[in-house]
């Protein structure tokens, strides 16, 4: 029984995410132009992409909140962006060395 709820719990988490996501486009390569109101990021086959960046536009460097500022030509990003009037606008732009977990973190505690 434990089993079969943990396996449904599971499947609802999982459908969750697919949902949040919705229709956003996740752009991964290397910034090689930061503008004022942009960032242009070549992915590994070389094919480039300019991204549109807001006053609603998150950055994360390293899991902790960052700027336009913090971000560098040759980081490597990972891009979350909706498409509007034909152009990528970011919502999400995380870069930078994501910190590792331990062993200990999130793992269930009997007692």
């Amino acid at each position: 029984m434990r089993r079969t709820i943990a396996v449904f719990t599971l499947l609802l988490a999982l459908t969750g995410l697919a949902l949040a996501h919705g229709k956003e486009k996740h752009i991964m390569g290397t910034v090689t132009t930061i503008g004022e109101n942009s960032i242009t990021v070549e992915n590994n086959a070389k094919k480039s992409f300019t991204v549109g960046v807001g006053e609603k536009t998150m950055f994360e460097k390293s899991g902790s909140a960052a700027t336009l500022n913090d971000l560098k030509v040759g980081d490597r990003v990972v891009i979350s962006a909706d498409e509007h009037d034909g152009k990528l606008i970011a919502s999400q732009v995380r870069f930078g060395a994501m910190k590792q977990k331990t062993a200990t973190e999130g793992a269930a505690h009997k007692h």
